[in-house]
């Protein structure tokens, strides 16, 4: 192998390595509560530990909740998580102040 090619392979391995997520479908368990000043959601994941640089995508949560419903129900959860470096990262630039704002949507 000449130079070029053994660094186009590294270059390679490492970007499917940075890349490389595994994924998982859990059940979890939704609250929700609705009231003319807020609006409260959490979701509790049933046997996974979520940590820095993973993503969470919730299946089946309701669309609509009206105002003054309480309602718990179950769902199904993909669960990404992120690889080690990509971890690290998420880790460093946490802990230097350098934060991203959180998306949260709810689409019917």
């Amino acid at each position: 192998m000449n130079g070029w090619t053994m660094a186009g392979t590294a270059a390679l391995a490492l970007a499917a390595w940075w890349a490389y997520r595994r994924r998982s479908e859990v059940a979890c368990t939704i609250d929700l509560q609705s009231t003319p000043t807020m609006f409260h959601a959490h979701v509790e994941l049933d046997g996974v530990e979520v940590n820095e640089g993973d993503e969470v995508l919730v299946h089946g949560a309701p669309a609509r909740v009206a105002i003054g419903e309480v309602r718990t129900l179950q769902a199904t959860a993909t669960v990404q998580h992120a690889s080690w470096p990509r971890r690290v990262l998420t880790r460093v630039l946490g802990t230097s102040g350098i934060t991203e704002l959180y998306e949260v949507g709810f689409e019917g």
